[in-house]
């Protein structure tokens, strides 16, 4: 009876524990669905651009909008991926906002050749140029040069917004830095493609003509460094913009332009007949076989990460939803237990994964390891994969949910800030592309090391969960919060428990906005916020892209203490 009653009993405690784990399943999925759906209709709004009345006078004017621009110039039906989708959102709201930052870039295909596209969006302040729109032109430009990709242009706009020029022009991340590049990739062999599909003054003229080829829309498109006003103030000359700088112009008399299109959609058409007869190109032979879907529902995601960012969870789960066959070869299993090192597949692309683990583990000596932190054993792991990664030319993925490296007398008496180094170091100076994906906590030093945007990754990308910041909010508010009580201390005030509490929410209030994805991607400290279940075509299509460029230099750690 007694042996039954045990039996029953395990029973029982097993069958509470799978309904708990159920329940908070569930709670997960729902709580993480709701981030999604959010990410939905705002992305719904930011293509809006500058609205629909702005969308209807383009159209009026036969012209596309810069998102349907785009999509007529891809191939329907492929893959495509958006960079800095949400740049400039809630900044720059007294001059009106500047949604997407008023340019829209895709990385896709057009006649089946990969190619990074980018069109000024002339619904935003007439596609001026904000300090954020010259930060995401030259982020395009990056991608171009870093993954030797085509870029297309699609151009129309009315230059530097001028209340904000000081911003914009004369640094070295600024306005000119555009036209450096476009020297720069002429003399890398880069194609480069621009279409004049409405104004192009002042400075911004000479980025089309610094191209490789340059087309003009008929009666749209205009090109000149200074208008017809700034002309007749100027010299005295009376002339009107088409005379000036139209297309019959530029293709007939000044000889500025390749080609005249008698519309949007005749100017794109050329364009996919020029990139159409492109020679193949070198590739960096990186590994590929035939794709896998996981074994894993990827859905399953949604329901694994927690709903609060201090909650353990396996990283493992979350990887098996990621890679294809839902496998992995883990590196040094039993050592390092904070941070998961293994290689794997993600749509055939062979990849070395970088990964927090979040789980409490323990070690071998039995003493408790927290989960998102980076201790000693980890970083000395992370570092030696690295260096096989760079050794067999397998590109990296990294992972983050990361609190930062581990703190106190004991990890700082172990050489905890030698070994941290060590990690940074590999991550600085990897040959391999490398790749970052923010599923959670991304703190203070484990952004760094687990390359954050300072590391260049080829693309970095949050998902919806994401927290970026020195430290979590809490811990940051408690900080701050004690800076402030001993402030207003000192000038006489009573504190009491009730404005102490008032005051913690305010600043954390006020923090949890800055730790937002969102609030990362309006500054381009990451190149999108993304669904988890595009995961694998981000990572996929960045890979194709690196291919194009061979590896030039050899992986060297320099001097760094063993």
């Amino acid at each position: 009876f007694n042996a039954n009653l045990q039996k029953f009993a395990n029973f029982c405690k097993f069958a509470l524990n799978t309904l708990r784990m159920d329940i908070n399943f569930n709670k997960n999925e729902d709580y993480n669905k709701l981030l999604i759906s959010d990410l939905k209709k705002r992305l719904v709004k930011v293509k809006l651009g500058g609205g629909q009345q702005k969308i209807d006078k383009h159209h009026e004017k036969g012209k596309m909008t810069a998102r349907e621009r785009i999509d007529y110039l891809l191939d329907a039906n492929a893959k495509s991926i958006e960079i800095g989708a949400f740049a400039g959102e809630n900044m720059y709201q007294d001059h009106g906002g500047c949604p997407s930052g008023g340019v829209i870039v895709k990385i896709g295909y057009i006649q089946k050749k990969q190619c990074i596209v980018v069109a000024n969006d002339a619904t935003v302040k007439a596609g001026a140029w904000f300090p954020i729109t010259g930060k995401k032109n030259l982020r395009a430009q990056e991608i171009a040069i870093e993954n030797k990709l085509p870029i297309i242009y699609l151009v129309d706009s009315a230059g530097v917004y001028l209340p904000l020029q000081d911003e914009i022009f004369p640094d070295k991340e600024h306005f000119g830095r555009i036209f450096r590049n476009n020297a720069i990739m002429s003399s890398l062999g880069i194609t480069q493609i621009s279409a004049v599909m409405g104004s192009c003054v002042a400075g911004g003229a000479y980025l089309p003509i610094m191209s490789d080829e340059a087309l003009i829309v008929d009666k749209t498109g205009s090109i000149f460094l200074a208008g017809s006003y700034l002309v007749k103030a100027a010299i005295g000359e009376s002339i009107d913009n088409e005379t000036l700088g139209g297309a019959t112009t530029h293709c007939e008399v000044s000889g500025v332009t390749d080609y005249k299109a008698k519309d949007d959609k005749d100017a794109l058409t050329t364009i996919k007949n020029i990139i159409d007869k492109i020679g193949d190109f070198d590739t960096a032979g990186f590994n590929r076989a035939a794709p896998l879907k996981p074994k894993e529902k990827e859905e399953e995601i949604f329901g694994i990460l927690p709903k609060a960012r201090n909650e353990p969870y396996d990283m493992k789960e979350i990887i098996k939803r990621i890679v294809d066959n839902s496998e992995f070869d883990e590196y040094k299993e039993g050592f390092g237990k904070t941070i998961i090192t293994a290689y794997a597949r993600i749509d055939g692309w062979a990849v070395g994964i970088v990964a927090n683990q979040r789980k409490v583990v323990k070690t071998k000596k039995g003493e408790m390891q927290f989960g998102g932190v980076i201790y000693s054993d980890s970083a000395d792991k992370a570092t030696r994969f690295i260096a096989n990664c760079n050794q067999k030319k397998i590109p990296l993925l990294f992972l983050q949910d990361v609190t930062g490296f581990m703190v106190g007398s004991k990890s700082e008496h172990g050489g905890i800030i030698k070994d941290g180094a060590k990690m940074v170091n590999a991550v600085s100076n990897s040959v391999v592309p490398k790749f970052t994906i923010i599923i959670g906590n991304s703190y203070g030093a484990g952004n760094y090391a687990m390359c954050g945007k300072a590391y260049d990754p080829r693309l970095i990308a949050a998902w919806p969960s994401a927290e970026l910041a020195v430290m979590s909010g809490n811990s940051a508010a408690k900080v701050l919060l004690q800076i402030e009580t001993a402030s207003l201390k000192k000038k006489g005030e009573k504190i009491t428990p009730e404005k102490e509490t008032e005051l913690f929410n305010k600043i954390k209030s006020r923090y949890d906005d800055q730790i937002s994805p969102y609030y990362a991607a309006a500054r381009i400290w990451t190149d999108a916020v993304i669904d988890p279940l595009d995961t694998r075509t981000w990572v996929s299509m960045g890979i194709e892209a690196a291919n194009r460029a061979p590896i030039e230099k050899k992986f060297n750690l320099g001097v760094i203490q063993v």
